[in-house]
């Protein structure tokens, strides 16, 4: 019998990705809802209930309200608000965590997917807290740079209007300035890290693509691994990973004009890991790269429903 999925909040920029990723799928039938009543509590709660598997693709107001909507102990819930990301009783939705954490995903009934940011700093430092190489009071900070599309339909109208000239698009522009970024909270927790990061995002004028720099003090750490020491560790972590990637160490190659794309993983599921260093210096920077509209938020969210439902972990990724 096939699977029945709900998208709840459809129209979205991720709703409409998971949308498109899900027209892959002989395997599963959809949910839908008339525009007209898709605000509609009795109509929503309805589909809701109906469903296997619900995607949630909500503010977080919207998304608690939809949990509540919920009456019976069967239907699946994969949340991309920012609602429930350290909630002690949902899973977080970034497999390459641990073997654990991927473990409790297929087994979870409440699943919140991670946020752009989040997981590619997570990526980055996770490992080196778990392995305890950085402590946990570490003063880390780190900066990402990222495409318009990452603040959703208000924003993208914004960068892409055609009346005249556009502030926009003249220059990047660093934000959250009050260092309060929505994604600070699961940044901090899920990385192991007892205080939130200093992070400063930068949006620029390009579509979509993201990498987040984690600069490290090797001195710092308690165990003093230079910078290629750091990327055996992150390439012993993830190997056997499908979608997350540790780029090989010192290989210009791998770069454009000896700098880093930032969109080269658009359009897929990948994450791809770098470490530089100077080690005369005492320095690293671990940088991340992954397309926010993809293991940033829909291609995750189908990579998390893959493994709930028993499929393949790539399948149709």
């Amino acid at each position: 019998m096939k699977k029945k999925i709900y998208v709840d909040g459809q129209t979205g920029t991720t709703g409409l990705k998971i949308h498109e990723r899900l027209s892959l799928y002989p395997e599963l039938d959809m949910i839908t809802i008339d525009y007209d009543k898709r605000r509609d509590p009795q109509e929503r709660a309805k589909c809701l209930n109906e469903a296997d598997i619900v995607f949630l693709c909500l503010p977080d107001d919207a998304a608690k309200e939809a949990v509540g909507l919920i009456t019976n102990d069967t239907t699946r819930v994969i949340d991309a608000s920012t609602a429930y990301r350290t909630a002690a009783d949902w899973t977080y939705g970034l497999p390459e965590l641990s073997k654990e954490n991927r473990v409790a995903i297929k087994n979870s009934k409440r699943v919140s997917n991670p946020g752009c940011h989040a997981t590619a700093f997570i990526l980055s430092v996770y490992p080196l807290i778990a392995k305890e190489i950085m402590s946990p009071y570490y003063p880390v900070s780190c900066h990402s740079i990222t495409g318009y599309s990452g603040g959703g339909k208000g924003l993208i109208d914004k960068y892409e209007q055609l009346d005249g000239k556009n502030e926009y698009t003249k220059a990047p522009r660093p934000y959250g300035l009050n260092l309060n970024h929505k994604h600070l909270p699961e940044m901090a927790m899920r990385s192991g890290l007892m205080e939130a990061p200093i992070f400063v995002p930068v949006v620029s004028n390009f579509y979509q693509g993201l990498a987040v720099s984690v600069p490290i003090h090797t001195k710092l750490l308690n165990k003093k691994l230079n910078a290629k020491e750091i990327h055996e560790l992150l390439c012993e972590h993830y190997q056997g990973e499908k979608f997350v990637k540790v780029m090989p160490y010192g290989d210009d190659s791998v770069l454009f004009d000896g700098a880093l794309d930032i969109t080269a993983c658009n359009n897929t599921n990948y994450a791809e890991i770098f470490v530089f260093g100077n080690d005369s210096k005492g320095s690293a920077v671990i940088m991340t790269r992954l397309d926010n509209l993809g293991k940033g938020a829909s291609g995750a969210a189908i990579q998390n429903m893959n493994l709930m439902l028993g499929f393949d972990e790539g399948l149709h990724l």
